[in-house]
């Protein structure tokens, strides 16, 4: 099965508008056509700034042998998490007069 995960694209040296517009042009035209990129300024004054390219992409097959490999164990510690909240929601009073009424 295939699916897509975000990757992100940082462009932190840029000197003159020239320079950037190149660097975004090679940006898009590497992207695939169902990338739905989204660009953000991030950072400060005192850190630097930085433009931020985040696009969809699909799952590379060495991502889905991890995601094969680890899928059960995700299930079972989501599982596990789920009767921990349904645990604690049982000891609150509101759910205990619901169940009840």
């Amino acid at each position: 099965m295939s699916r897509r995960v975000k990757e992100f694209i940082d462009i932190g040296d840029f000197s003159s508008l020239d320079d950037l517009i190149a660097k975004l042009v090679t940006v898009r035209e590497s992207l695939p056509n169902f990338a739905e990129a989204e660009m953000r300024l991030k950072g400060d004054e005192i850190f630097g700034r930085k433009l931020t390219i985040s696009y969809m992409r699909e799952q590379t097959a060495e991502e889905a042998a991890y995601d094969e490999r680890y899928a059960e164990a995700i299930r079972a510690a989501q599982k596990q998490m789920l009767g921990r909240v349904h645990a604690e929601l049982s000891k609150m009073p509101a759910a205990r007069k619901r169940r009840a009424a």
